[in-house]
């Protein structure tokens, strides 16, 4: 496995402004990656200019030559066990993603290059139809997007989630999709067929209906209103949506936590879940940086009740506790996302349990032709 290198700038090298925000982009900074042997200092040697820096940096898109497509993961605290992830990295640039981490994978940093040298995997259809057209192919639903957003920005021009959706529709393959881009209405066609026949469903996370937060804390994501709006509009067509309130910060964004759940379920959400703030690894540098140079009046005090919530350190990994945290700040979280979710209700339906029946065989429908 290897990535071809389409195209090619060395965040590095452009000078991030004394680590102040970039436009269009959420990390401060491009930290080093927990492999790296060498890690570098920023100093002011005063050759150049912190003024003349640029303002931003451009996305650089890679290309990853994989040998297979398809993910499993044995985790208790996630509903489905594959996945599929078309893109490595996410321009949507959101400072809280808990994928970051996997971008020292790479030698790249979980900083601005997981923003900004985005691995995509163009081979992801012919792939997929490879592994699901073998004789001992199992059906299970696949979850799309489980990492990284598939109809992130790329994703309009390069058409890699609408090729891996047109082979899942021709062999009436079960899957499910997590997003929060506007371009998923593009593809309703295909979604709105395949939920008609219970084989999609659809979770969209909303995060902050404040349209400033948003530009700070998800900086290319689409806005609160936005995102109802895609809730409208697939439930219209028929796709169930389960709305995620993720991730919830503490005095952040968890004032609205009741507000954007009355508004999912206007729009049309049928269920509803919430995800307490995750940080591990660098992701936890990462914010404590984006606190400090966007709200550094109340940085201590989220972290007090982050670590309040995290038996004392910014991050638990322990399955049950990592999506909720524990402890009197995060019961109370949950006490709120319990008592309006009934109010309003949600979580009143069964699990979505796709069908897998339908699954077809087109090797043996090809053979019977002979």
């Amino acid at each position: 496995m290897y990535i071809q290198y389409y195209a090619f700038m060395d965040s590095d090298q452009i000078k991030s402004k004394k680590s102040q925000p970039l436009k269009g982009r959420g990390a401060c900074s491009n930290p080093g990656n927990r492999y790296a042997r060498y890690s570098t200092e920023e100093f002011d040697d005063g050759w150049n200019s912190i003024e003349d820096a640029p303002d931003s940096i451009a996305t650089v898109v890679l290309e990853e030559q994989c040998k297979t497509i398809i993910s499993s993961n044995q985790s208790p605290d996630i509903p489905f066990t594959f996945s599929i992830n078309p893109y490595r990295g996410c321009e949507h640039g959101c400072i809280y993603c808990y994928a970051r981490p996997t971008h020292a994978y790479w030698d790249l940093s979980p900083g601005l290059d997981f923003e900004t040298k985005i691995i995509t995997k163009p081979e992801a259809a012919r792939l997929l139809r490879k592994t699901i057209s073998k004789p001992n192919y199992k059906c299970q639903p696949i979850c799309i997007g489980a990492n990284t957003d598939p109809y992130q920005p790329l994703e309009a021009k390069l058409n890699i989630t609408r090729s891996i959706l047109e082979v899942l529709q021709e062999f009436r393959h079960p899957f499910s999709i997590i997003t929060k881009g506007q371009l998923i209405r593009r593809d309703i066609d295909i979604l709105s067929e395949m939920a008609a026949n219970n084989l999609c469903s659809v979770a969209v996370s909303v995060t902050t209906l404040n349209n400033e937060l948003k530009r700070k804390l998800e900086p290319r994501a689409a806005s609160g209103k936005a995102r109802l709006g895609i809730i409208k509009a697939l439930s219209d067509a028929g796709v169930r949506v389960t709305m995620l309130v993720a991730p919830i910060i503490p005095s952040i964004n968890d004032d609205e936590m009741e507000e954007i759940l009355a508004v999912g379920k206007e729009a049309g959400a049928v269920d509803a879940h919430y995800i307490f703030l995750r940080l591990p690894l660098e992701v936890s540098g990462l914010f404590r940086d984006w606190l400090t140079k966007h709200y550094p009046d109340r940085a201590d005090h989220v972290m007090s009740l982050v670590q309040q919530s995290r038996g004392g350190r910014d991050y638990q990994t322990g399955f049950g506790k990592r999506m909720v945290g524990e402890g009197v700040f995060a019961k109370m979280i949950n006490d709120r996302f319990r008592i309006t979710s009934q109010r309003l209700g949600f979580n009143k339906n069964e699990r979505f349990d796709l069908d897998t029946s339908q699954f077809r065989d087109l090797n043996d429908r090809q053979m019977n032709l002979f």
